[in-house]
Order: structure tokens, then sequence, then C-alpha cells
């Protein structure tokens, strides 16, 4: 590991301390900020592109069959769109 990786990585974690006073503190919108940045650097850190993240997500959504709880009452989820998949048939 290089050192602009280790200072990377310290960062992250400085960033992640930072996210959870923000929570401790009452601040849940400044903490999903930060949360995102974070994100943001653990993805150049692991060398995942934007794209493999949406995938990621996608998959793991519930699928057309799964019931979503909604307040007090079940519904069955709608289908979800599957963008990762289209892009690999193309």
């Amino acid at each position: 590991m290089c050192n602009s990786e280790k200072q990377l990585f310290a960062i992250l974690a400085t960033l992640e301390e930072c996210r959870a006073a923000l929570v401790a503190n009452g601040n849940p919108e400044t903490a999903r900020l930060v949360s995102v940045a974070a994100l943001d650097l653990r993805m150049k850190l692991g060398r995942i592109s934007e794209d493999e993240l949406i995938a990621l997500c996608e998959a793991a959504q519930p699928t057309a069959a799964s019931v979503v709880h909604t307040g007090s009452s079940l519904h069955e989820a709608g289908p979800v769109p599957r963008r990762a998949q289209a892009r690999a048939r193309d």
C-alpha cells in the first residue's frame, strides 16, 4: 500500500468518526452528506465504478414478488428496474 493510499484510509476513518459524531449530536442530514463523501472515497480506494455500485444496489433491491411494508399494511412491490441487466445484454 502506497503512502497516499494510507493517507486516504486515514481520511476515511476520520470521516466515519465525524459521521458518528454528527448522528450522536442530532445532525442526521449532515451525517448523510459525510456518508456520501465516505462512500465516494471507498469507491476510489476499492476501485469500484459507479456502474458497478448501481448494479449492486439494484441487485440488493427486493424483487417484484417481494412484499413491502408501508405504514401498517403490506403491499406487493412493483417491478424493480434492472438497468444493470440491460447494460450487460448490450
